[in-house]
């Protein structure tokens, strides 16, 4: 039982850290740096355009198929972030897997936590974000989430 409230704990700390401050990305609108038509190519469905996670916090968006997004369904997050908060999420914690990516951005890495799976977070320049995909099993979502994180550092 501590370790799942030390996990949870840890999780809720990198949350807010890496949603902290003010995002220097695409003047902080998640879903323009993203189609619908990048995703559905990325997922091999057809989603709806993106729509922040939150109405008035441009700074998560989510993309997921007809109908809206499914527990275990394919699905697509992309989150805002700072260069500050980016460097945060790299600290090691206990029970969070923490592995460096190179040939994306500036700096990259996955992390994964034990019942929430993984997102990337990238660094370029003065900006960062995280992506996450779900409905696939981890090692095709590492692979969604790489190329999904190419396309934005386009815009970037």
């Amino acid at each position: 039982m501590h370790q799942t409230h030390t996990i949870s704990l840890a999780v809720a700390t990198l949350l807010s850290a890496w949603s902290a401050g003010r995002p220097r990305t695409q003047g902080g609108d998640a879903c323009a740096l993203l189609t619908a038509a990048q995703v559905s190519a990325a997922l091999g469905t057809t989603v709806e355009a993106g729509k922040p996670l939150v109405a008035s916090n441009p700074k998560s968006c989510g993309w997921a198929p007809p109908g809206g997004p499914k527990i275990d369904g394919r699905k697509v997050i992309v989150q805002l972030s700072t260069p500050k908060s980016f460097d945060a999420s790299k600290t090691p914690m206990n029970g969070i897997e923490k592995t460096p990516l190179t040939g994306v951005g500036d700096d990259a890495i996955y992390i994964t936590t034990p019942g929430f799976g993984t997102g990337l977070n990238v660094r370029k320049g003065n900006s960062a974000f995280q992506v996450r995909v779900g409905g696939f099993k981890p090692d095709k979502e590492k692979e969604i989430e790489k190329t999904l994180a190419l396309e934005i550092l386009k815009k970037l």
